[in-house]
């Protein structure tokens, strides 16, 4: 089903630890979402056998999100680009500057009124560009993008592989309330029952 809006971007900052393992922060408020775009770049391979293709596997490799907002407060700055903030609360970007890792969380409002929900687990940011322009005979408003690169995450989920995102929608069969409550309570771990095989 086709989205019609966006809203409550949220992000976490991520701890390793030894392994490089993440857990997250409490997720807090990023800024107002304008839009949102993730464009999603495969690994491929193709093994060629009797003339023909006899496997082909593809397999995520990294993304980019490109987030349009309204602002973004020094702080959150700070957090995801490295950025410092000085004695006078003056945030101070450098070329030195590289920001964490941190987890996207957002929602998409759907045609039926519910919500599609995010977590990217694992997305380093750059620098935000700024756009400004003179005021003219209109009003036009100048608001800032920030792009990040998306990968997976270093930590194993219960089927033994890397995820790089969670996406739920909210009403569909078997999703409970409970997960559409506590999306930004906490970075959605994903449950697996325990079994012996592996998976697939």
């Amino acid at each position: 089903m086709a989205t019609i809006g966006l809203d409550r971007l949220y992000y976490a900052k991520i701890t390793e630890d030894d392994n490089g393992d993440e857990t997250y922060d409490t997720p807090m408020p990023l800024a107002k979402a304008i839009s949102a775009e993730l464009s999603v770049e495969l690994a491929e391979a193709t093994l060629y056998a009797d003339d023909g293709a006899a496997e082909i596997v593809k397999e995520f490799k990294s993304g980019t999100l490109t987030l349009g907002i309204d602002d973004i407060g020094v702080a959150a700055a700070g957090d995801l680009t490295g950025a410092t903030i000085d004695d006078n609360h003056v945030l101070i970007s450098t070329s030195e500057d590289g920001g964490a890792p941190v987890a996207i969380g957002f929602r998409a409002q759907k045609a039926n009124g519910k919500y599609r929900y995010f977590w990217l687990y694992r997305v380093k940011f750059g620098i935000p560009a700024t756009n400004l322009a003179t005021k003219g005979d209109s009003i036009t408003f100048s608001t800032p993008t920030i792009e990040g690169t998306v990968l997976r995450r270093n930590k194993l989920d219960g089927q033994g592989k890397h995820p790089w995102k969670a996406e739920v929608n909210e009403g569909d069969e078997g999703v409970t309330q409970a997960i559409i409550n506590g999306w930004y309570s906490e970075v959605y771990e994903p449950t697996f029952a325990a079994s012996g095989g592996s998976g697939e």
